[in-house]
């Protein structure tokens, strides 16, 4: 058994949908999550940047006690994972959980046609970890598409009305030409803006959200290392941090995760 929190973070608020996911599988554990809402949004920013940021984040997770630490931004896993399983699994014992491969298992999975549309930041598509992961299936016919409008609207609590379907429009119409029959949803944002990307990929396309799989790994990864928290150390407390300004950060994250939510801070 081991109380420690573990530690999610995310360039802003979209991690919360992991943080979601988790908390539902694992309802005693505490949660340090960190919204590195001064540097968001990462997708535009070059690799070497978002590398740099990514790991200054854990580094302050690692140093405030984390049990585990989970990626929960697609763009920070794409560019930051090698060095954050050399630099913490390798070298401090403290598993690392990232959001893109959960994602491609279970896009795989279903998959009829084998035609499989990815959206992601823009850092995520140059990236191409999506279509790398992807091309250990044979036989898949990959369209990857760049939102780079969505972070910035969830991040300012948009994720309804005409500007959503604007840039959905935009951004999908050519995926929905592609004749997809899944759209993997690369970025921890986008679940918050799945109405309006399900009305323009329409009910024939399954979206697959990292976040469920994500948390699945979580679960799977405690039990098998002993991590769990113990249910009767009493009620979790968990912690939610904005490297930037925190107003937006804690009203956002009020909304979205509700009563879960115990402590906002400012870094």
């Amino acid at each position: 058994m081991n109380s420690a929190p573990i530690g999610i973070f995310d360039s802003g608020v979209g991690g919360l949908t992991v943080v979601r996911s988790v908390l539902d599988r694992l309802p005693h554990e505490q949660v340090l999550y960190v919204g590195d809402t001064a540097n968001s949004p990462y997708g535009p920013k070059p690799r070497a940047d978002v590398r740099a940021m990514a790991l200054a984040v854990m580094d302050r997770l690692v140093d405030d006690g984390v049990k585990m630490l989970v990626i929960a931004c697609n763009s920070a896993s794409a560019v930051a994972l090698p060095d954050a399983r050399k630099r913490y699994e390798t070298g401090r014992g403290i598993p690392v959980i990232e959001v893109i491969r959960p994602a491609v298992r279970r896009a795989v999975a279903a998959s009829r046609s084998g035609r499989i549309g990815v959206i992601g930041t823009q850092v995520t598509v140059d990236s191409r970890v999506y279509e790398d992961a992807l091309s250990a299936t044979p036989g898949l016919h990959v369209t990857m598409q760049a939102c780079p409008d969505f972070v910035p609207l969830v991040e300012r609590g948009v994720t309804t009305g005409p500007d959503v379907l604007t840039a959905a429009h935009r951004y999908l119409d050519p995926v929905r030409a592609a004749n997809v029959d899944t759209l993997v949803l690369g970025c921890t944002h986008y679940p918050l803006l799945a109405g309006a990307i399900s009305y323009v990929m329409g009910e024939d396309v399954t979206l697959v959200s990292s976040a469920t799989e994500t948390a699945n790994d979580v679960y799977r990864t405690l039990v098998e290392r002993g991590l769990e928290r113990d249910p009767a150390a009493g009620s979790p407390q968990h912690r939610f941090v904005a490297t930037g300004a925190a107003e937006p950060f804690a009203a956002l994250t009020r909304r979205f995760l509700g009563p879960e939510v115990t402590t906002i801070e400012t870094a």
